[in-house]
């Protein structure tokens, strides 16, 4: 393989990066302005010119330029002057843009069961009992055959866990009515902040950042984050979904004569900052066996103390810019950074990484054995593409040639866990209105029963207490009739009697 390829930075002598070495992982590290940036720029240019794809986050804005050659300028003209480099040339390298929000490159998305609870408990800045709360959750629609694709999905499924909790207690724990309601608030701030931009479908394949152009160059993937950034657990979160895919989806493949892949992480302590320990744990181990995998990761952050120990002991190839050294941590940061490096007699690490200039640093790559190689103080060499962005035309302009224009653009909702459980739901509530109305006319059937039965009630009472002058009154005129009955009967009798025996008749 040309040298020149992997020439990364020069003092008395070239610096180059091994690429049978290049999956170690690595580390820049430096104080602002001290030229982090373009030592990411070069190492990417590097990647790309040995046929491995990139991945890496534009913060400011100012890495979208690798697409474009760069221009001669007096400082670069100098740099490479002082540094001798017969064989410098600019040129452009291919880049595909990415960005969540679908604003300055295509959408990249995934599905919530694909971002899973962990994660996502991250990214919502839940506590112990609502991530097991989450969970629960997601067990519960992984057992009923619930996709969770997006934002609307979760809050339903939540939604309606919490409204029959009851049911679930016993054969999944304690679902708190708290835990849930706290977890559709931060839903909603995560919407708000454009979380719900990041879920839904085509969820993002990860295949399509392991591209080569036509000539065998790697493509540059490189995702807008100045927006995402604004939301820094988001962007924290996303990233590392994104390497754990890497990690799940790519096969084992051994040692290889370069990378398949070198994945840059930009801002590297907003990925560690009050992560719980089981995040922590998890990270650890993607870093660890990821590179057998194939892919390389590069940690870009200010101070290497924001990166943890165990983290750390696995970043091979290191990049340190200059330190300041004015407080009691800052100092303890220098010394931190002096002792990670492989000792060098003519390098004083401790004094020299205060001293260091913009574009200095001090280097130490792995040689091809895995050991560290000497710490050298050197220049980082000038990249070969643009330094600083292009403007929006430009991007466009790129973005309508790519490979996936077109893949990601159009939102696709099917059918999941929003659209059964709201039908399920209607359909409960609606079993409820019938039974509560039911329930109401046989109240109103019996209330009426009742009435009737205490106007009956009431009449019979009033007969009982009217019944004695009734009765008295029936008597009296019962019993003129039969005095009258009588009376003429036995006249009746009595006049037959005289008669009879008068005109000689029968008595």
């Amino acid at each position: 393989m040309n040298d020149t390829i992997t020439l990364i930075a020069k003092s008395d002598k070239e610096i180059h990066i091994n690429p049978r070495m290049a999956n170690r992982h690595g580390l820049i590290a430096g104080a602002t302005g001290t030229g982090k940036t373009v030592s990411l720029q070069v190492l990417a240019e590097s990647f790309s010119r040995q046929g491995v794809p990139v991945f890496l986050t534009d913060i400011k804005g100012d890495l979208s330029g690798i697409c474009k050659a760069g221009t001669p300028n007096p400082k670069i003209t100098e740099r490479i002057q002082k540094l001798g480099l017969k064989d410098y040339q600019n040129r452009a390298f291919p880049v595909c843009f990415f960005d969540v929000f679908g604003l300055k490159g295509h959408p990249m998305r995934t599905t919530i069961t694909e971002m899973g609870p962990l994660l996502l408990g991250r990214m919502l800045n839940l506590n112990d009992t609502q991530s097991g709360v989450l969970t629960i959750v997601f067990r519960i629609a992984d057992d009923n055959d619930l996709l969770l694709l997006d934002l609307k999905d979760l809050s339903t499924i939540l939604e309606y866990v919490g409204n029959n909790r009851e049911q679930y207690t016993t054969a999944y724990g304690n679902i708190s009515a708290a835990s849930i309601g706290a977890i559709q608030r931060n839903l909603l701030m995560l919407e708000d902040q454009g979380g719900d931009s990041f879920f839904g479908e085509p969820a993002f394949d990860i295949f399509d950042i392991l591209q080569t152009d036509p000539a065998g160059l790697g493509v540059i993937n490189i995702l807008a984050a100045d927006k995402l950034m604004q939301s820094p657990q988001l962007y924290a979160t996303f990233l590392l979904w994104l390497l754990s895919e890497l990690y799940e989806q790519l096969p084992e493949v051994g040692d290889m004569e370069k990378p398949k892949m070198v994945f840059f992480f930009d801002e590297a302590h907003l990925l560690f900052f009050e992560a719980p320990k089981i995040l922590l744990d998890k990270i650890e181990q993607v870093v660890r066996l990821i590179r057998s995998k194939g892919v390389g990761v590069y940690f870009v952050t200010q101070n290497p103390l924001d990166v943890p120990d165990e983290v750390l002991g696995q970043l091979g190839n290191r990049i340190q810019h200059a330190l300041r050294a004015y407080t009691p941590r800052d100092q303890k940061a220098v010394r931190a950074a002096a002792t990670t490096f492989r000792e060098n007699p003519k390098v004083k690490v401790e004094d020299e990484i205060t001293q260091l200039g913009t574009g200095e640093a001090l280097v130490s790559f792995l040689d091809e054995k895995g050991i560290p190689a000497m710490v050298e103080r050197a220049f980082i060499l000038p990249p070969s593409g643009q330094i600083g962005p292009i403007n929006d035309d430009e991007r466009k302009r790129i973005m309508q040639t790519s490979p996936v224009f077109g893949v990601y653009e159009r939102v696709v909702d099917r059918e999941s866990a929003y659209e059964i459980l709201t039908k399920r739901m209607n359909q409960d509530n609606a079993e409820k209105q019938e039974l509560e109305a039911a329930e109401r006319e046989a109240k109103e059937a019996t209330v009426r029963a009742k009435e009737q039965a205490a106007i009956e009630r009431a009449e019979r009472a009033q007969r009982r207490a009217d019944g004695p002058d009734i009765f008295t009154e029936i008597t009296k005129q019962t019993g003129k009739a039969i005095t009258r009955n009588i009376s003429n009967t036995i006249g009746r009798q009595l006049v037959r009697g005289i008669l009879g025996s008068i005109f000689g008749g029968r008595r």
